[in-house]
């Protein structure tokens, strides 16, 4: 961690300088089995590839609203990195009416139609796939991102004390987002190496600080887990143990 790192970008791009090998995001998703492990390196690949749809085919500029309706998943937290790239202001659960796109999940489709500019869903399947069929007024994500560029360049400097997140009704510039992540990674006891497993939603800040915030501040690594609550205790004890997991949050 950069003491001079202001905003999630900042923070990520040091991870990479320092162990771009090293697991960033571990997703299990309880409902269907999925279990997906993405490196610092990996994961900052599909961030840059984002941040050039975003910027490049969707036409985002700083300070837009991108209403993003996802829920904890690992393709959710690339949408976040992604809008810090570009300066696009990411409205966790905003109203798609009043944004300047959308990014939704299958099952928001509809109010995401809402949305007057550009679209884009996500099937949210194993492995990243595309939907079977794809919706009607939406961009597939799985189909648009793989071609885009492996690097990422804003075409602006981000403003760190701009806007840039919103969750709860309470909007934070990205240097707030900074300082309250690694507020959050001290109060937890993280460290570099730290592994912290999350079972909570993305729709708070307490969610996204467990699921990606603190731990990418910390230097450490997330277990993110959606539908947790089909996992035996039992079971839960042994993905602990299996991951190597130092903090939870669930």
């Amino acid at each position: 961690m950069n003491a001079t790192d202001r905003t999630p970008a900042d923070l990520l791009r040091s991870a990479l300088a320092a162990d771009p090998g090293r697991p960033l995001v571990t997703f299990y998703d309880d409902a269907t089995g999925e279990r997906v492990e993405l490196s610092v390196a990996t994961f900052a690949n599909w961030v840059a590839k984002t941040a050039n749809l975003l910027q490049g085919d969707l036409g985002a500029e700083p300070g837009d609203r991108l209403a993003l309706l996802l829920p904890a998943h690992w393709q959710s937290a690339v949408w976040l990195l992604a809008c810090a790239s570009v300066g696009v202001v990411a409205e966790v659960g905003g109203d798609p009416a009043g944004a300047d796109l959308v990014v939704s999940g299958p099952d928001t489709l509809e109010e995401a139609a809402a949305c007057s500019g550009e679209r884009v869903a996500l099937a949210l399947r194993p492995l990243g796939g595309r939907f079977p069929q794809p919706p009607a007024g939406f961009a597939d994500y799985a189909v648009e991102v793989p071609g885009q560029g492996d690097r990422f360049a804003p075409f602006v400097p981000v403003d760190a004390d701009g806007p840039g997140l919103v969750v709860g009704g309470e909007e934070l510039s990205y240097a707030q987002l900074v300082d309250r992540a690694r507020e959050d990674a001290a109060k937890r006891g993280l460290t570099p190496g730290s592994r912290l497993l999350s079972g909570l939603d993305y729709d708070t800040w307490e969610g996204l600080s467990a699921g990606l915030f603190a731990a990418l501040a910390a230097d450490g690594s997330v277990v993110l887990c959606r539908n947790l609550d089909r996992l035996s205790p039992e079971a839960l004890a042994a993905r602990a143990e299996t991951e190597r997991v130092t903090h939870t949050a669930v």
